[in-house]
């Protein structure tokens, strides 16, 4: 009996001590964490998550894992805690922005598909939403991720199993007891923040709440977000801080740290943290007066620079700002500063080069970032009217598979653009190596990539831009083989209710689709052709047009499509592929043919096409054959009755005749009779 009475005190003892963790850092000199990447502890106690070093990731968890809630009991929900610490963000360039701070609930230090160069060090997009990842994140953002529907480039949001923000707000802290008493903090300036974040077991509640340190708590939460956590934390869970950095780098520094499960957490003692910046010295009235003698004439001797400066611009041939660059907000460097950031252009640092010129890797003196600046010759196809085409289209556009366009300059007539540099080249130049062709998973991936950036142009930024280019050589692979869709020279921008009018021609013969033959007009519909002529291609590892082939195989997607009708159209897989998986081969040859078809009505919109390539639809089948003798009256048609700017919508035109179906044939009838809605 004794003993059952022991053991009973025992487990009851265990089960308080489980539920009732606590510890608490005042700075993390001597403190045990699990860090991994780029974390480390400053000889000062401060805990670098990140430094300013680019692309770089950084963890740092306590070294284990705690006990959230108890999964022997009936109801298993997750035991109320509090946390509260102090942070910092310092970007290398604070105009420029730089990266954010995680705060993490995660059920492992291992997270899956974490990127070195973006999204807070947290598993990435392709596995949002994805109920294995088990983890809760609240963010202190600092750059717009309009991908990610991020408010702002200065805010605080609570991440759920995704890296898409459920809820956010503003960085800012709340006075009195009003919620409109708000006083916004710039996370990017530096500043020393205090984060409490809170869970309530009764009400089910998670509240976050900021204040610059040193100033009192707010009583009212920045954010207050009802959600039961009990389906997202399993019974152990890992806590810690994460964070990334890319081309723009930043400081993720933690002061301290404390935290309690079933309790309000041990206040943190600000004269106890470490500083992050060394104390200034007390100078005397003497020096004082020195430093401003110097400081007067250190403006004198800027102010003649400047002078001098603007003159030798002026003679240099560089010209006032123009409209469209007031407008869309690039940013104008200095020909000076991109000869030297290419040595002179020289020809070590030359990286590719073509019809409008060449590009060259470059590292810009002022930022340290690496660039390839794009500089177009002077007899060059592209001229001024494509040169501002390209800044205004690309100038506003942000994702992850676009070339981010940094800038331009303009010296005399010399004509440069700035952009990301990525490092694997070109995709054609990958596709078709001699020696090492691309593996099956890395052009599946890049086809997803191009997808991905197309339903963003055509749908979700805030104009229509099209393309009207896609093709191997403008789409561009990082070193992780993201695909990246650059080279906007030939795109249009159009308001999204507005039907493009263009009748000039563009584009690269082999990509081109049939109606633009006729019409001339660019649409939507236009670059899914192109589209479907590039998944063709990276199926077949073939040029769209190759005139080494025979006659039979000269017109890749001709030749595709005989081999489909007869079906042996895996016949067309490209022989150098050892491995691959057949499912998506398959897909990607059915899904090719049908963005290629002839008639625009018949191609899926890009959502859809994304839709198939992430398995969340099921490919229909092929629409039946079309004679070549009726394609001409077919595609009249098609152009009369449909609003080929829209591939996902079907419109008639009340002032055409229905009549003239009585000259088609029985299976123009019949193809009529199975048009599809995207």
């Amino acid at each position: 009996m004794p003993l059952r009475i022991l053991l009973h005190l025992l487990f009851f003892n265990f089960a308080i001590s489980a539920k009732d963790s606590s510890f608490l850092f005042n700075g993390f000199r001597n403190a045990d964490l699990s860090l991994s990447g780029g974390s480390y502890i400053k000889a000062n106690g401060v805990l670098a998550v990140t430094n300013y070093t680019s692309r770089i990731l950084g963890h740092a968890f306590y070294p284990s894992p705690l006990q959230f809630k108890d999964n022997s009991t009936r109801t298993a929900d997750v035991f109320s805690f509090s946390t509260n610490f102090v942070f910092s963000l310092s970007p290398k360039y604070p105009n420029l922005g730089g990266h954010g701070l995680a705060f993490l609930f995660s059920s492992s230090t291992d997270l899956k598909g974490a990127l070195i160069n973006q999204y807070l060090g947290l598993p990435n997009t392709t596995s949002n939403g994805n109920l294995l990842n088990h983890f809760l994140a609240v963010e202190f953002d600092i750059v717009q991720n309009l991908e990610l529907g991020d408010i702002n480039d200065n805010h605080v949001g609570i991440d759920i199993d995704s890296i898409i923000s459920i809820v956010s707000q503003t960085a800012a802290y709340l006075t009195g007891n009003r919620p409109n008493n708000k006083h916004v903090i710039d996370m990017k300036s530096g500043v020393s923040v205090q984060a409490w974040v809170e869970y309530s077991s009764r009400e089910k509640l998670l509240n976050v709440t900021i204040s610059p340190l040193r100033e009192p708590r707010p009583s009212l939460p920045l954010i207050s977000f009802p959600v039961n956590l009990a389906t997202i934390f399993e019974e152990y869970m890992y806590v810690g801080f994460s964070a990334s950095t890319g081309l723009l780098t930043a400081e993720h520094n933690l002061l301290g740290w404390s935290l309690r499960t079933d309790g309000p957490a041990q206040d943190l003692d600000p004269s106890e943290l470490p500083n992050l910046s060394p104390p200034h010295k007390v100078v005397n009235s003497k020096g004082f007066a020195v430093g401003i003698a110097l400081a007067c004439t250190t403006l004198v001797f800027l102010g003649i620079f400047a002078s001098y400066q603007m003159v030798r611009r002026l003679k240099s041939g560089d010209e006032e700002l123009e409209d469209w660059e007031i407008e869309y907000g690039s940013r104008r460097y200095d020909y000076s500063e991109l000869s030297a950031a290419t040595r002179g252009f020289g020809d070590k640092n030359l990286i590719g080069s073509g019809g409008f010129g060449s590009v060259y890797k470059g590292v810009i003196p002022s930022t340290r970032i690496e660039v390839a600046i794009k500089r177009i010759a002077h007899d060059s196809r592209q001229g001024m009217k494509e040169f501002v085409a390209e800044i205004t289209s690309v100038g506003r556009l942000r994702h992850r598979n676009l070339v981010q366009l940094h800038g331009w300059c303009r010296r005399k007539d010399e004509l440069l653009l700035v952009y990301d540099y990525v490092p694997n080249g070109s995709l054609d130049k990958l596709l078709f190596n001699p020696k090492k062709p691309l593996a099956w998973d890395e052009r599946f991936k890049i086809l997803k990539g191009v997808a991905q950036a197309l339903l963003y142009l055509h749908e979700e930024c805030d104009q229509r831009v099209l393309h009207r280019d896609i093709k191997a050589s403008n789409i561009l692979i990082d070193a992780d083989f993201n695909a990246k869709l650059g080279d906007f020279g030939l795109a249009r921008i159009y308001e999204h209710d507005i039907h493009p009018q263009t009748t000039h021609i563009v584009g690269t013969l082999g990509y081109l689709a049939p109606e633009l033959t006729r019409t001339g007009k660019a649409t939507t519909s236009t670059d899914v052709f192109s589209y479907g002529t590039l998944a063709l291609e990276m199926a077949c590892g073939r040029r769209p047009i190759d005139p080494q082939n025979n006659a039979f195989e000269l017109v890749l997607l001709d030749w595709v499509k005989e081999l489909y009708s007869r079906g042996e159209v895996m016949k067309a897989v490209d022989p150098r592929l050892d491995q691959y998986d057949p499912d998506e081969m398959e897909l990607t040859m059915h899904l090719g043919l049908l963005c290629s078809h002839p008639l625009p009505n018949h191609r899926p919109s890009m959502r859809r096409v994304v839709q198939f390539l992430l398995g969340d639809a099921t490919l229909p089948p092929l629409p039946p054959e079309i004679h070549l003798e009726n394609f001409n009256m077919m595609a009249e048609f098609s152009d009369s009755y449909a609003d080929t700017s829209d591939p996902s919508s079907y419109r008639v035109n009340s002032s055409k005749s229905t009549s003239s179906l009585s000259s088609f044939d029985g299976k123009v009838i019949g193809a009529l009779g199975s048009r599809s809605t995207y």
